[in-house]
């Protein structure tokens, strides 16, 4: 048996609209491309943390977050800057684990203070 090999052209051009970037076949139709996800581990990481910590919190393994600041050696603040992202609304929390979070949203922003409404996150976060 012989091999064979064929080749497809399939003509089509790619155009950026409204920062999507779509496929125009030579019919004119448009197909909107999927972005992909882009997890960003920092974020991911930190996340993990707040709820891991929150968890032993809840189970009595740590008493307080100054608790858990001696044991791992870092900063009290810092340790409630990470749990206080367990507050975030779950969108965002399974935007961020899906990767597909705003490109606003990063550590250091979910960091800062934010507003407790989840409502108002979407607003503070894109």
């Amino acid at each position: 048996m012989t091999e064979q090999t064929v080749t497809v052209t399939v003509p089509f051009t790619i155009r950026k609209r409204g920062g999507r970037k779509l496929v125009v076949t030579p019919g004119g139709v448009e197909a909107v491309l999927a972005p992909r996800a882009r997890v960003d581990s920092a974020l991911l990481k930190a996340l993990a943390r707040g709820f891991r910590w929150q968890k032993m919190l809840r189970e009595g393994d740590y008493q307080t977050l100054e608790e858990i600041a001696d044991v791992k050696n870092i900063n009290p603040s810092y340790v409630s800057r990470l749990l206080r992202m367990t507050l975030l609304a779950p969108e965002i929390v399974e935007a961020i684990l899906a990767g597909n979070h705003p490109a606003g949203l990063t550590r250091a922003k979910v960091m800062q203070p934010f507003p407790m409404e989840w409502s108002r996150h979407r607003i503070n976060f894109h």
